[in-house]
């Protein structure tokens, strides 16, 4: 519960919040004075906060930028993706960061000048995840959040302006958006392709690695496992018994898997094998495995009342972006927009 706390909270933070302008004062150092005279005291020096965007009468600041960057970046990090995919990804973050920062002031501006209101939402909200994560009081709640690198404060202004921007956009793009059924039956007399279930294997699976035997004493097991089975012994059980881990605890089951998730090589063995039966030795490339298939779902094409929720998913998202970027374009054009640092991570 409290990891999807966390994630709750990373999930609101990843919206750019408009926090105001920070300006710190300083007091300069001391100056050596020479002897007997007293050195003259100047005003404390003051530190501006450097300004990366204006944005009508607000400002977006590096500092903002710059814990903007690190929640997404945490979320990068967390994702566990590829290196190529995280590199991409992370290209992507520092070059649309600022722009997408200055969108959603700009929608967060329009919703104060509507005078939103979104108070009981939020109390709504709040009192949601209380009971989701089994919070007893708002105290609790508070020392949850605080305890993710954030104060209750600033949190709870953050997911007040989130609610905000969503009830903005709701009022003035997505509720006006509308869906044929004859939008519908076209599309999907289009695009059959995507409307095909791809067939399901559940599989058993018996492990051997090769990394801590010689060839010989991998050969005298295998050999071991396959006439115990031949015998009549039960699958789950010589797993149990002779398999390495984790197929060893998990008594020999390997999961369900989509036709489209399994490995080629794989696929050609078990697409050849009836239910019950059981491959020869596969090898891998972190070991050999004998597969037995459980269970096959053959693929099929979804009707098109199968298909009905599918559809309307993907043509109002498609809407909804289109009138979205619509709709922010005309906000663009109607505000004052100026970028000093386009890439404020490169001073």
């Amino acid at each position: 519960m409290r990891n999807a706390l966390a994630a709750m909270i990373l999930a609101g933070m990843s919206l750019a919040a408009a926090l105001p302008p920070v300006a710190a004062a300083q007091t300069a150092p001391p100056q050596t004075a020479p002897p007997q005279t007293a050195a003259p005291q100047g005003p404390p020096a003051l530190v501006i906060e450097e300004i990366v965007a204006i944005v009508n009468d607000d400002v977006i600041t590096l500092s903002q930028y710059k814990q903007q960057f690190e929640v997404q970046l945490q979320q990068l990090r967390a994702a566990n993706m590829p290196v190529e995919e995280y590199d991409k990804q992370y290209k992507n973050l520092k070059n649309d960061l600022l722009e997408a920062m200055i969108t959603e002031l700009l929608i967060l501006q329009q919703a104060k000048e509507k005078n939103l209101n979104v108070s009981e939402e939020l109390k709504t909200n709040i009192a949601a995840i209380k009971k989701e994560n089994n919070f007893s009081s708002d105290e609790e709640l508070r020392r949850a959040i605080q305890q993710q690198g954030i104060s209750y404060e600033q949190w709870l202004k953050q997911y007040e302006e989130t609610l905000l921007k969503q009830m903005l956009m709701v009022q003035e793009v997505y509720r006006s958006i509308a869906l044929d059924e004859s939008e519908v039956v076209q599309y999907y007399k289009k695009h059959p392709e995507e409307f095909i279930v791809p067939a399901e294997y559940k599989l058993g699976a018996i492990y051997l690695t090769g990394d801590t035997r010689t060839p010989e004493a991998l050969e005298a097991v295998k050999k071991e496992i396959s006439d115990k089975l031949k015998g009549g012994a039960g699958f789950a059980e010589t797993a149990e018994a002779l398999s390495d881990p984790p197929m060893k605890d998990a008594k020999g089951e390997l999961g369900t898997f989509k036709e489209g998730d399994i490995d080629k090589a794989i696929l050609e063995v078990i697409s050849k094998l009836k239910t019950g039966e059981t491959s020869a030795w596969v090898s891998a490339r972190n070991g050999w495995y004998l597969l037995r298939l459980e269970e096959k779902t053959a693929s099929y094409q979804k009707t098109f009342d199968e298909a009905r929720p599918q559809v309307q998913e993907k043509l109002g998202m498609e809407k909804r972006q289109k009138k979205s970027e619509e709709y922010i374009a005309q906000l663009k054009e109607q505000s004052y927009v100026k970028i000093l640092k386009p890439n404020p991570l490169d001073f």
